[in-house]
């Protein structure tokens, strides 16, 4: 999810809600997530995600007959012409009951459930923040240890070592052929 997502002011109507659903449940969406990490839709894959959330959105504003069966057709086309990814583990199906479901509690006026999933995203997400800035002062402390060590290698003086051992074998000498009383070259087994 991009940064923009994350900090987007809570909604505040029916339609906000709606929208705000559908955009949380398919960023949740395992085989999406995964098509757009992998960057399976090109370069455009978050985009081509935004866009959808968009495409539904709008698809059930305007044809309000719209249901599951018909959302589902939607995803797994899409997915199948914008990301290449065939999805048969009837996901997609589970994913267009989700966002139905929430549509029809957003008609109802209750907005707990998508409240709810709202708030447990942003907790998830704070999550994956403190982790992340977690990694990467551990990164960087590394980089600085390993620095530090360098600095002290190259301070220290040579040491005499002596005579160290070849580490490189002289070639053996290749032995003669042995040919028998008959002419024919013996063949010896390597050890």
């Amino acid at each position: 999810m991009d940064a923009q997502f994350a900090t987007a002011a809570p909604a505040t109507d029916a339609s906000s809600f709606l929208d705000l659903a559908i955009t949380l449940v398919l960023n949740s969406w395992p085989a999406l997530t995964l098509a757009v990490q992998s960057n399976w839709g090109g370069p455009t894959s978050a985009d081509k995600r935004d866009w959808l959330c968009g495409a539904i959105s709008d698809m059930l504003k305007e044809r309000p007959e719209t249901d599951a069966e018909d959302l589902e057709d939607v995803l797994i086309q899409v997915m199948n012409d914008e990301f290449e990814v065939l999805v048969d583990d009837e996901s997609a199906g589970d994913v267009a009951l989700e966002i139905m479901e929430y549509r029809a509690q957003t008609a109802r006026g209750d907005f707990s459930a998508i409240q709810g999933l709202w708030e447990k995203w942003q907790r998830k997400s704070s999550q994956k923040a403190a982790a992340t800035n977690m990694f990467k002062q551990v990164e960087t402390r590394d980089e600085d240890q390993e620095t530090d060590d360098d600095e002290d290698e190259s301070d220290a003086e040579d040491v005499e070592m002596g005579d160290a051992p070849n580490l490189v074998r002289a070639p053996r000498e290749k032995a003669e052929p042995e040919i028998d009383e008959d002419g024919f070259t013996m063949v010896k087994k390597k050890r």
